[in-house]
């Protein structure tokens, strides 16, 4: 198999030490740092001079990971495959030129699943694939300003990913075609954009531009201080093969929001509301969110634990008969994002998620949280994070959906290796049981990960 094989070739790189902050996007990182610093072993390709007065550089990285989950009773028993258990491989190599203001960014992916038991999806396999390619230009606007003009194909991450993530916790990140402009000026960046989706094909090298979706869109972030920013935001969607309650019709959806997050000594906060406003197949679009994190860490205690309240609200549908339409749409969130085992998504429901962490030492932290989830409508039904329809508001007048317990511990066992599992648990309420099979959900997941 090519992915074991590939895994091991790239083991030796987990004892190399590393300058920089490794991140998800991996374009953000910087490593002209090491132009004037020995480089030895595998550090030599985090920077290989092409030019001798370090205007032209090329970058080299890679990650792989495997990562199995486990499930009993997924989907609290709905078929077709409720008792699953797969693993999931992917690789993925970068190369990042710099020539002077000129920038070329690649990335492959290698991802393939085994063992899924419900059928595999675009999250799940890609084959052999170009998951980045893009190419951009820096032009300087002043002493304390820039311009990025981009194009290409990348991953895009906006804030906290709730609304525009990668996709990186399944196996298939969520790549973009399309243009960007990026301004820098002072403690100002203007994120203007035009892009569609790519659709995930299950063979090699057939990756898609979508025709179908498009996401437009202004994001601002302001940094008024060192640990306090504010985002302001517009993000116009489309969707011409949009579904909503058994309907399918063009859909145009305009998000307004506003974030506000920081840190002021031991409080954390990251607090947003969303605002959406559109058509639907004729009927209007009202609809909103807010969501919230708060945390305390007690920097001077054993373990340093860290207390956080996540409060989520994003509205639900009415009345499935009139000509409004109030299901908020989540549009390209983060992966995970209620935790390892994460059912349903963004979107008709109320959500209180406390948790408390901990720092053992030598990397390793653990994470326990509890959660409850209630329908913000009885006239609509629950959705998973792509935003399909799970169970349908039916009959039922119930709005508890459940409650998710979970334990994850991560080990950084070096700067480029990493270990993590998890132990979760959904329980069924009332809706649940009411709308069809109301088991418990179990799962258990684990995965290592070689990134540098």
């Amino acid at each position: 198999m090519r992915i074991p094989a590939l895994l091991a070739a790239l083991l030796p790189l987990a004892a190399q030490a590393q300058e920089v902050a490794q991140t998800n996007l991996r374009y953000d990182e910087d490593w002209s740092v090491l132009r004037d610093t020995p480089r030895k072993g595998w550090r030599e390709v985090k920077y290989i001079p092409i030019a001798s007065d370090g205007s032209a550089y090329l970058t080299l990285g890679g990650e792989a990971r495997a990562r199995f989950e486990g499930f009993d009773d997924n989907l609290w028993g709905d078929p077709p495959a409720p008792d699953d258990g797969y693993l999931w491989l992917r690789v993925l190599p970068h190369a990042d030129l710099h020539a002077g203001p000129a920038r070329v960014f690649v990335q492959g992916i290698a991802g393939y699943a085994r063992g899924v038991g419900a059928g595999k999806g675009p999250a799940d396999e890609t084959g052999i694939d170009l998951l980045q390619a893009f190419a951009d230009v820096r032009v300087p606007l002043g002493d304390k300003a820039n311009l990025t003009l981009r194009g290409g194909r990348e991953l895009v991450a906006m804030g906290s990913e709730r609304l525009v993530g990668i996709r990186y916790g399944p196996n298939i990140p969520q790549a973009f075609d399309g243009l960007r402009a990026i301004a820098d000026i002072g403690p100002v960046r203007v994120d203007a954009f035009h892009l569609r989706p790519v659709a995930i094909g299950a063979g090699d090298f057939d990756d898609r531009t979508t025709k179908t979706r498009r996401l437009d869109g202004v994001y601002t972030t302001i940094a008024p201080a060192s640990d306090v920013g504010i985002d302001v935001y517009w993000l116009g969607y489309e969707n011409e093969a949009a579904r909503f309650a058994g309907r399918t019709g063009r859909e145009s959806r305009d998000t307004f929001g506003l974030r506000f997050f920081g840190r002021h000594g031991n409080l954390g906060w990251n607090w947003e509301a969303m605002l959406q406003r559109g058509q639907f197949d004729g009927d209007r679009i009202r609809a909103w969110s807010l969501a919230t994190e708060t945390a305390w860490t007690f920097l001077q205690a054993p373990l340093k634990p860290r207390l956080r309240l996540r409060a989520n609200i994003a509205s639900g549908d009415r009345d499935a008969a009139d000509d409004r339409l109030g299901t908020f749409n989540a549009l390209f969130p983060k992966g995970k994002y209620f935790g390892e085992l994460s059912p349903i998504g963004p979107r008709n429901i109320v959500n209180l998620h406390p948790s408390v962490d901990f720092d053992l030492g030598k990397g390793v932290t653990v994470e326990l949280f509890a959660a409850r989830f209630w329908r913000e409508s009885r006239g609509d039904g629950i959705y998973d994070l792509p935003g399909q329809l799970l169970r349908a508001a039916g009959s039922s007048r119930a709005r508890h959906i459940g409650d998710q317990a979970e334990i994850s511990a991560a080990w950084q066992a070096s700067d480029t290796l990493s270990f993590s599992a998890s132990l979760s648990a959904f329980r069924p309420g009332a809706f649940i049981r009411d709308t069809g099979p109301g088991r418990t959900i179990r799962m258990v997941g684990a995965e290592a990960m070689l990134k540098y």
